[in-house]
């Protein structure tokens, strides 16, 4: 099959389209004929070893362990391992699977859900990571209820799209925050509320916040506080190494004054409890996927370069070729 790989860390210029073997399902793994996958700041980081703590913590110190990129994917189940119950072949699925930038990929039964069946294959191979971490830091990390006023940062990237819908599902009342050439679509996703943050800082205008997501926040710890009412909480999912440290290191002191919570958002957690929210409300038009870019697997290094130079709308998703 033809895969996606890297044998060194670095720029898209390291990535490789070769010929490798196709894997084989053990007794508890579904192999999936990729249809389409997409592009998450994990497999960015993955990639460039930007953050040291991919190095350490099982990446490879000095190159990859794991040559293979890619985590989202929606396909057809090709074969399943032998303890497998809930699919069989042909199944439409989407999850998460491992080395999904390739014609096929193995999966943990636990993280695949049927497709939703309104959506494409490139609209679901959008979703997993990103709605994810959208639902399980606000639902989780910032147990969001209805009527609050929550503000999502990054409301036009991979997570905010989907971070904004979310809220409104919960019946929050939504103000987003992204560049001048994203407002309209953040209005169109149901912010109530938009700010430019080119022309406004929204930590500095007096609002506060009962819950705010900030993804890929870059603003001091400081200044978040300042924006959440008294008994509010900030979430951060992904952001510059140096603001990741101030939350984990400085948000449990900082949080154990006046109410407010400081938090982190790790990786998503990919499971099918989670996987079957997204699925209903994909299939309630409560949340629709929005893609920026489209390629096929050979131009893989050319959609990571889009994701990494042009911040795009949405999310990039790469498309296998069929026979």
């Amino acid at each position: 099959m033809k895969a996606i790989v890297f044998t060194k860390y670095g720029s898209p210029d390291v990535l490789q389209l070769l010929e490798v073997e196709k894997p084989v399902p053990n007794d508890d793994d579904v192999l999936v004929k990729v249809r389409a996958a997409s592009i998450n700041a994990a497999d960015y980081h993955s990639l460039s070893a930007d953050i040291i703590l991919v190095r350490l913590v099982g990446g490879g110190l000095f190159k990859p362990r794991d040559t293979r990129l890619g985590i989202d994917e929606a396909g057809q189940v090709e074969a399943v391992g032998k303890n497998i119950k809930q699919f069989k072949p042909g199944d439409e699925v989407y999850g998460g699977g491992r080395g999904s930038l390739a014609e096929y990929a193995c999966s943990r039964e636990t993280s695949l859900v049927l497709k939703p069946g309104n959506l494409t294959f490139e609209q679901a191979a959008a979703v997993p990571v990103a709605a994810l971490t959208a639902l399980q830091g606000l639902r989780d990390k910032g147990q969001i209820r209805s009527g609050q006023k929550v503000l999502i940062q990054g409301a036009s990237g991979g997570v905010g799209m989907f971070a904004v819908q979310i809220a409104k599902s919960f019946g929050a009342d939504v103000t987003a925050v992204c560049s001048t050439r994203n407002l309209e679509m953040a209005r169109s996703l149901g912010a109530e509320q938009v700010i430019d943050y080119t022309h406004e800082d929204f930590t500095k205008n007096g609002q506060q916040y009962d819950l705010i997501l900030a993804v890929n926040g870059y603003h001091p710890l400081s200044a978040y506080k300042r924006a959440l009412t008294p008994r509010g909480r900030y979430v951060m999912a992904g952001g510059f190494l140096s603001q990741m440290l101030q939350a984990m290191l400085l948000g449990r002191w900082m949080s154990s004054s006046g109410g407010q919570t400081m938090g982190f958002m790790g990786i998503a957690k990919i499971n099918q409890q989670d996987l079957t929210t997204l699925k209903e409300l994909l299939e309630t038009g409560k949340v629709v996927p929005v893609i920026d870019g489209s390629y096929p697997l050979s131009e893989t290094a050319e959609a990571f370069r889009y994701v990494e130079d042009v911040h795009p709308r949405g999310k990039v998703v790469v498309t296998m070729a069929q026979s």
